[in-house]
């Protein structure tokens, strides 16, 4: 059964797949988009930035969760992380636990594929006991 795109999906996938076009991905050609929607109902996107020293690159996610964080917010609703192809993009495990430090038990994660078909999960099924996770 296929999600019903509320208003909110809408507005995040567009703007995740806007900021998505913009990826820097010489390397893995894996060209990602993440958007937030906020406590304060503002929205906040980055793309994912690859460096030829690997750990240097950045996820999407971290860059839209460092964009919320310069706009003074502190907490993350939604977080829609837009794949390039067919298949979800999960947060890899350090975007998990970046995820976690703004996030609570209501926070809702979408992963939408290249075609926006989406799948909705609540933060704590993706890293369930997350390092200093103690919000409710």
């Amino acid at each position: 059964m296929a999600l019903e795109l509320t208003a909110e999906h809408k507005m995040l996938m567009a703007l995740a797949n806007k900021a998505q076009k913009n990826a820097h991905a010489p390397y893995s050609n894996f060209h990602v988009g993440a958007a937030i929607l906020d406590e304060n109902a503002q929205l906040h996107a980055s793309c994912n930035v690859e460096n030829a020293a690997y750990p240097l690159g950045q996820c999407a996610e971290a860059g839209a969760i460092s964009a919320m964080v310069a706009s003074g917010s502190k907490k993350i609703k939604q977080i829609l992380i837009a794949s390039p192809n067919d298949d979800f993009c999960p947060p890899c495990g350090g975007c998990r636990q970046k995820i976690a430090e703004f996030a609570d038990t209501q926070t809702e994660v979408h992963m939408a594929t290249k075609t926006g078909e989406i799948k909705t999960v609540k933060f704590t099924e993706l890293l369930p006991l997350a390092f200093g996770f103690d919000k409710n």
